[in-house]
């Protein structure tokens, strides 16, 4: 205790002369803990959100879902268990409002009186909500209305049916902003959708029932031993209470955790910086450790006094740290209020406070250990006379090993998979090796290639990025981690707009008409050329499903669990087309292309991944049933397809000659170049084929760069605070290294050089480092969205040039002008103040 009490003592003294120094550590580490506890906070209130509002967000205690009409004995079995059902029928159509003749591709949900079961469609009026169904009018989203300037009474017609509009949609159960982007819904009576005319064959419908349980029953039990199996046995797809909260809890704890991350970056930058501020503040401590070893005082309690000070200085930090992202948490909402599908309440998270605090305190001491371990080897004969380093130690290397185990550590309790919290640290370590390497070939470059010839002040501010206590280490890998961190997310988003711009490209059809029925396709086409607008293809589309496979059933297939067949490729409703000869954009692997029957024998293409999960190839037999008629064909080829290319592909083709009598629809890819005229042909379609419904691509792109922009601004405030982590690390490194450079500018300015000089000497110092730092982390950032491209987007990279000099010029900009901006109170005082007070 008496040691103990004398090691605090020590720390606090010593404290007294370095106390701002001391805090600017400190300040390094504030805002990634700040980021880290305001997403956790947030993500906790978050979860509590989810688990109290479930029911609401779902709308029924179990939703089930089905691309087919749901078999009458289900239906008899759910009202023998007497329980309230509320069926729905949602599917894409066009919307037209003859107000102003404006159209739009919408989502149609045609809901019988009795949705929700629980929560409300939030609406304008208020009681329209609950009347439409009654008034047999139309709920329409809000920002349809205000797209089309329309108000309530209004009309507006879906397919056949003209109704009157009974309000505007603000909020639906378990929809968000974003997920309306797209198709915006519109409410109609479940009884009138007969009467739109748009139920036809080859529509695509998606069909749900909403169940309510009785009172008083133990809903979830009643559901895994009652409900549950039932609809197994029907193969339906169903969402109960509990389900949803682990998609909800799943998909937000993504979010946070990747945003998590990010935040975590800024914490690691800031630890960075205080390893390397540390690492400086003991050198200039090596004569007071030698003297108290001179006094008697241990090599390890020397480490002690100035573990404590770090520990206490930690300490603050993350409390201070924590106290932000507490207050911040309150302003995430208005972040996320696109994202998120309710208004969430927030309160203080003890867990993440404190969670926080010890993140905090552990990432501080970590760092700053291996600089402080290098207090044992001070001796007493340092007093006398300067001992150097020597070489990594073992404890130090531990130490290195502590914290990579502490960075994958946190980065798989955030992704909970080891192998992208394995990436996530591999990467991350690499970033920070290039950049050490960077800086390091660097120093030894300047020093072999030293341009002689340059200028003084060019000689002199290349000189410091190798001189003793220079900052190319620190600043080269918090600057480029930072700068690469900012740059990939730039690059990234690019990739994802430039994916989908292909479809914008000279020569890509941007307007897919579908739905068309056979009898309309020839005024279709007639409307489309006398519009000027080209037919690039048109395409008639037969559903089907898997009947068998290799002569065996589909059913005896699922039942077998060493089939190895992907359960998908047995389930879904296929949609194929036939045509006697292929595209562009599909590649023959294996077989050959058969475009017509030959010798009463059906040779079919098929997709190679489609191929892979059926686990077949050529020759072999495939039956599909088509409508209630059996067609048996054969694996003639398999293909491969660029599903990047806006055509109509297909997983599986059929040579013409089979289903040219099967009931069937068409599909029509046009192109228009101005906004105008897409308008109007759209009006005149839509008013003569209410059925028809019409993508416009142009417009989704313009959706889906909203889109893109908004979630990346989420990213960007996170990333944020990588940024100002990164310049508080800059501004603590120049402080630190202006009080080892003031008897260098002394020395300069007693031999004469001027203040202009010195400025321009730090000005090429800050200017190289600021350079060598952000060109690094672009680099980093290219072949990181190099990587993106290729392995994940599967699309060719294109840097955006624009975007990266900019990054270079803002940061080399950032780095020069704190650099000067800490240097000036060196360059500003005479000589002879600053002898004084060295002295």
């Amino acid at each position: 205790m008496q040691n103990l009490n004398w090691l605090l003592k020590m720390a606090w003294r010593d404290s007294r002369r370095n106390r701002s120094r001391l805090f600017l550590f400190m300040s390094s580490i504030v805002l990634g803990i700040a980021a880290l506890v305001a997403i956790n906070s947030f993500g906790d209130n978050l979860t509590q959100q989810i688990n109290s509002e479930a029911k609401e967000l779902l709308g029924a205690d179990v939703e089930l879902e089905s691309r087919s009409p749901f078999p009458d004995s289900l239906y008899q079995f759910l009202q023998n268990e007497n329980l309230q059902l509320s069926e729905e029928r949602a599917f894409a159509s066009m919307v037209y409002f003859p107000k102003n003749g404006g159209t739009r591709l919408i989502n149609v949900r045609a809901v019988e009186a009795n949705y929700p079961f629980y929560g409300k469609i939030e609406s304008t009026p208020f009681e329209s909500a609950d009347q439409y169904n009654k008034n047999e009018k139309a709920l329409v989203d809000q920002s349809l209305m205000l797209q089309f300037n329309v108000s309530p009474n209004d009309s507006v017609r879906i397919g056949n049916k003209v109704f009157s509009i009974a309000g505007e949609i603000n909020k639906t159960p378990g929809q968000s902003a974003i997920t309306t982007t797209v198709a915006p819904p519109v409410f109609i009576p479940f009884s009138k959708l007969e009467e739109t005319g748009l139920m036809q064959k080859g529509s695509r419908i998606n069909y749900k029932l909403y169940i309510k349980f009785p009172n008083g029953i133990d809903d979830q039990k009643y559901f895994n031993e009652v409900l549950k199996p039932r609809l197994e046995k029907e193969e339906i797809r169903f969402d109960d209470v509990e389900e949803r909260k682990e998609e909800l809890g799943d998909a937000y704890s993504d979010l946070t955790g990747f945003l998590n991350l990010t935040a975590f970056i800024a914490l690691l930058l800031g630890c960075i910086g205080v390893g390397s501020s540390v690492q400086v503040y003991v050198k200039e401590k090596v004569k007071s450790v030698a003297i108290l070893r001179c006094l008697g005082a241990s090599s390890l309690q020397g480490m002690w006094i100035f573990l404590i000070q770090i520990a206490i200085i930690g300490l603050i930090g993350s409390v201070i740290g924590s106290l932000i992202g507490s207050s911040i948490q309150y302003f995430l909402p208005q972040l996320f209020a696109d994202f998120l599908p309710f208004e969430i309440e927030l309160s203080f998270s003890y867990g993440s406070f404190f969670q926080g605090i010890l993140i905090g305190l552990l990432a501080s001491l970590l760092f700053a250990l291996v600089p402080l371990l290098q207090i044992r080897k001070v001796s007493p004969l340092n007093v006398l006379r300067s001992l150097g380093w020597g070489k990594t130690s073992k404890a130090s290397r531990f130490v290195y090993v502590l914290v990579v185990l502490f960075v994958f550590g946190f980065s798989y309790i955030q992704l909970h998979e080891l192998q992208k919290a394995a990436v996530f640290t591999v990467s991350l370590l690499g970033a920070a090796l290039i950049l050490m390497g960077v800086s390091r070939l660097i120093i030894w470059a300047v020093r072999k290639y030293f341009p002689e010839k340059a200028p003084f002040t060019t000689r002199q501010g290349l000189a410091n990025l190798y001189r003793p206590n220079n900052q190319t280490l620190i600043l080269v890998v918090t600057i480029g981690l930072g700068t690469a961190l900012i740059t990939t997310l730039m690059l990234s988003q690019d990739l994802l707009l430039d994916k989908v711009k292909l479809s914008s490209s000279e020569n890509q059809p941007n307007m897919v008409l579908f739905d068309i029925q056979s009898d309309q396709v020839d005024e279709v086409i007639e409307i489309t050329k006398n519009d000027s607008l080209p037919v690039i293809s048109e395409v008639p589309i037969v559903t089907m499903k898997l009947h068998s496979m290799k002569g065996e059933s589909v059913e005896s297939i699922r039942e077998d669990t060493t089939a190895g067949v992907r359960n998908w490729v047995l389930r879904r409703e296929y949609r194929v087309t036939y045509r006697d000869k292929l595209i562009d954009s599909e590649t023959i692997l294996e077989g050959e292309w058969k475009g017509t029957v030959e010798n009463d024998s059906i040779f079919i293409s098929l997709d190679q991944g489609l191929a892979e999960d059926m686990k077949v190839g050529l020759g072999d037999p495939l039956t599909f049933n088509v409508q209630g008629a059996l067609i048996e064909c054969y694996v003639g080829s398999i293909r491969e397809i660029d599903w990047q290319r806006v055509q109509t592909n297909f997983l599986v083709v059929f040579p013409e000659g089979v289903l040219e009598e099967a009931p069937k629809f068409h599909v029509l890819l046009t192109r228009y170049e101005k906004v105008e005229k897409s308008a109007q042909y759209q009006q005149k379609v839509v008013s003569k084929f209410p059925n028809i419904s019409i993508i416009d691509l142009d417009l989704i792109l313009k959706t889906v760069d909203e889109v893109l922009g908004k979630i990346s601004f989420v990213i960007q405030f996170m990333a944020f605070f990588s940024i100002i982590t990164g310049v508080i690390v800059l501004i603590g490194a120049v402080n630190i290294s202006k009080f080892q450079r003031m008897q260098e500018a002394v020395l300069l300015r007693t031999i004469g050089a001027s203040r202009k000089q010195i400025v321009r000497i730090n000005f090429m110092e800050y200017f190289f480092l600021g350079s060598i730092s952000s060109l690094t982390g672009i680099i980093i950032a290219i072949l990181s969205s190099w990587g993106l491209a290729y392995f994940s987007f599967e699309t060719v990279f294109v840097p955006n040039l624009w975007a990266v000099l900019i990054t270079y010029i803002a940061i080399t900009g950032l780095t020069v002008f704190i650099g000067l901006t800490n240097s000036r109170s060196v360059v500003n005082k005479p000589p002879l103040e600053i002898l004084r007070k060295e002295v």
